[in-house]
């Protein structure tokens, strides 16, 4: 059989900055996280547009651009459509953005839009006498990354959401000990010495759907998972358990997730193994010692955690008496 054709096309790295969105408010608190919404007073976004339909193979195989609407045009659209949004977060936006572009253009068959979040977080300030937060400053994050991704579809008369997701991209984080990994197989090509009490650095990228996509927009603060959470959620797991290997960690942040947020229907885990390489294992005096940058290539992990998983767990839990 012939694979199905792929066709098409779009803009990237659309760059747009509001001031004063919507205020994120109410969101749930749950025991991991204090965070319950953010300001938005500044929201910077980086986005990617690609649309796809019929109407336009005469383009790519007769050069005919009658249908063809400039990816300058789709990038200006896009920037507007910053100004009219009415909600608060970056699947929202996301959403208003893509099913606008398919009721504004009737051959467009689908429209898939990713984005990432441009963070900005409060200066501090020295108002009155005493420091604070400022509300008119601020400077450009360089922590992790907030994204989204949707995929609308048109079907006879109808604009269907196929698929959206909403990501955290970028966590790194370092537990110095209660880490090990030992039992794995050692044959004629295994130089890695077991290690019962490492220092464990990973990076993660952290990806998340709703059993109702929709709940993903914030429209009902309640039920918004927002990333701040899940950031929390991870380093929490990450300080409470003793981990025997970045898989049985993922596992474990994944079923927390899950318990705190039911709403969700999965949770897949981008891991990579950053542990530090030791330079000096032992200083006088000092339970310290001195680390470098690995070296590559580095290990990964990618798993997907569901609510089949967290059940069994939970029925585990229950004959060991301990639950989330």
């Amino acid at each position: 059989m012939d694979k199905e054709r792929e066709m098409f096309y779009g803009k990237r790295d659309v760059f747009a900055y509001r001031t004063y969105l919507k205020p994120l408010k109410d969101v749930r608190r749950i025991e991991e996280s204090d965070f319950n919404g953010k300001s938005n007073v500044v929201f910077g976004i980086n986005v990617s547009v690609k649309v796809g339909g019929e109407q336009f193979l005469p383009s790519f195989t007769q050069g005919d651009n009658s249908m063809v609407v400039a990816t300058d045009s789709m990038k200006n659209f896009i920037q507007k459509h910053l100004g009219s949004y009415e909600g608060c977060t970056i699947e929202g936006f996301l959403a208003y953005t893509a099913q606008a572009f398919l009721n504004k253009y009737s051959h467009f068959e689908s429209v898939e839009m990713k984005g990432e979040e441009i963070p900005f977080e409060s200066a501090r300030a020295l108002t009155s006498t005493r420091l604070t937060e400022s509300d008119v400053v601020f400077k450009h994050s360089r922590n992790e990354t907030v994204a989204a991704s949707c995929h609308y579809i048109r079907k006879e008369e109808k604009i269907l959401l196929k698929s959206q997701q909403s990501s955290l991209y970028d966590l790194q984080l370092i537990k110095v000990s209660g880490n090990s990994f030992v039992g794995y197989i050692q044959d004629e090509y295994t130089t890695l010495p077991e290690d019962g009490n490492r220092p464990l650095f990973i990076y993660l990228n952290i990806h998340w759907q709703y059993h109702d996509k929709k709940l993903a927009y914030g429209e009902e603060a309640e039920s918004y998972v927002a990333a701040e959470q899940v950031k929390d959620i991870a380093a929490c797991v990450f300080h409470e358990q003793s981990t025997p290997s970045i898989q049985n960690l993922i596992y474990h942040i994944g079923l927390r997730i899950l318990a705190r947020f039911p709403q969700l229907k999965d949770v897949t885990f981008e891991s990579q193994n950053r542990t530090w390489e030791t330079v000096v294992g032992e200083i006088p005096g000092s339970a310290g010692k001195v680390y470098t940058e690995p070296r590559p290539p580095y290990g990964f992990q990618v798993f997907t955690v569901t609510h089949e998983d967290l059940v069994h767990h939970e029925g585990s839990a229950l004959e060991s008496h301990s639950t989330y």
